[in-house]
């Protein structure tokens, strides 16, 4: 249990990472979401389909409850709920901001948090958060209720905006992020003892050794360790690296097993086909204003001039989609039946950095779960990548050249 005093700053990434059929985002359970009166005050549990980081805290004049949680799907939630108690009088909740959700209650009185506990079931992967909540004065409860000091907490931090960046022209080494999916609470795609978190990490930084030997290549890792990153962090960390190009590592598992093969994801604002869109749902956890300084740009300008810098990096991420495809299979490398698709997901959108998303194999395969679990056959597969990747960047750049001239 994590006890809380004063500003109450419960951040938790919900334990380890048990939530078998983890997806994109949480929903709340109303029939596990109860408030129950003690004689001390109150105790509220919130009930979830999965782990999420949260923060919870109060605010005075009025005071109220507030607990923000990484997107949680309030459906079917009734505020009547929650104020059968005592001690609320209101509640509500919804979209905090894009990736948050927010819930309020408004209180009868002064009612200090105590303790906040957030635990999940090892068999369902269901979540519950419980929340205690004493009796205090007035006074007490006004100095324990401080906004907190970080507004924008789990959003990247503010940065100065760099000028953009010009298209690498073939001097100096070429910047690469290699974005290895899923991790800490979530595991992504699991099969037996294998999650798809801890192969993409140990697959993604044989990559990053494989393309830092060649001395031409600078590499940046979305996550070293297994650690939870928001999908906009990870677009964000590409920006801030000033990234030639950004590749997200999957090993995913769809359901009857039949898919297998690798595939490679190129942005598409409509899913080519039911199986690439049902995976863009299962990554993406927000939708995001792609990584270009648009403040004090309404939503119609906002999206000209992402299209606009998509117009430049839509062919050069089919580029490296192509040079991938090849790569692979001179490799010999087991190919999906349609290899080269279109989705959504979160991490292709940033306007300015061509990017791709690699299913290097997929985890509901025997034949693919026995390959990504083979030193030998990664260590074949990170050096056909790494020859893919040099070569995308020698056409880019004389490509580049000529658009200058």
């Amino acid at each position: 249990m994590r006890i809380v005093t004063g500003l109450v700053l419960a951040l938790g990434l919900a334990g380890a990472a048990l939530a078998a059929d983890f997806t994109g985002r949480a929903r709340v359970l109303p029939d596990q979401t109860t408030v129950q009166d003690t004689d001390r005050g109150l105790t509220l549990t919130v009930g979830l389909t999965q782990g999420v980081p949260y923060r919870v805290f109060t605010l005075d004049d009025p005071a109220r409850l507030i607990a923000d949680f990484r997107e949680v799907d309030w459906t079917g939630l009734d505020a009547a709920r929650l104020t059968r108690s005592q001690g609320i009088k209101d509640a509500r909740f919804g979209q905090y901001r894009p990736g948050w959700t927010r819930m309020i209650l408004d209180l009868e009185g002064p009612l200090a948090l105590g303790a906040s506990d957030l635990r999940i079931d090892t068999d369902t992967g269901q979540a519950k958060l419980q929340l205690s909540l004493t009796r205090t004065t007035a006074a007490d409860f006004a100095a324990r209720s401080v906004a907190p000091a970080d507004p924008d907490w789990g959003m990247p931090a503010a940065a100065q905006v760099d000028p953009a960046r010009s298209r690498h022209g073939g001097d100096g080494k070429l910047t690469v992020v290699i974005d290895p999916g899923h991790g800490g609470v979530d595991p992504g795609a699991q099969r037996g003892k294998w999650d798809e978190k801890n192969l993409m990490l140990t697959f993604g930084l044989e990559l990053r050794d494989a393309l830092v030997r060649t001395g031409q290549v600078n590499v940046v890792l979305t996550r070293e360790v297994d650690d939870f990153v928001p999908l906009e962090t990870r677009v964000t960390i590409a920006h801030e690296a000033r990234a030639d190009l950004f590749i997200s590592l999957h090993a995913d598992a769809l359901e009857g097993g039949g898919a297998s093969g690798a595939t490679i994801y190129t942005l598409a604002e409509e899913a080519s086909d039911k199986a690439s869109q049902k995976l863009a749902e299962r990554h993406n956890r927000a939708d995001l204003l792609a990584g270009v300084d648009l403040t004090g740009q309404d939503d119609v300008v906002a999206h000209v001039l992402m299209d606009l810098a998509r117009t430049d990096t839509k062919p050069r991420a089919d580029r490296i989609a192509a040079e991938l495809l090849d790569a692979l299979k001179a490799n010999g490398n087991p190919m999906h039946s349609r290899p080269l698709r279109g989705a959504g997901f979160s991490v292709l959108k940033a306007p300015d950095i061509p990017s791709v998303l690699l299913e290097v194999g997929f985890l509901s395969s025997d034949r693919d779960r026995a390959n990504l679990t083979n030193p030998d056959w990664r260590a074949k597969t990170a050096g056909a990548i790494t020859a893919a990747i040099l070569d995308w960047a020698i056409a880019d750049a004389a490509e580049g050249q000529l658009i200058r001239q």
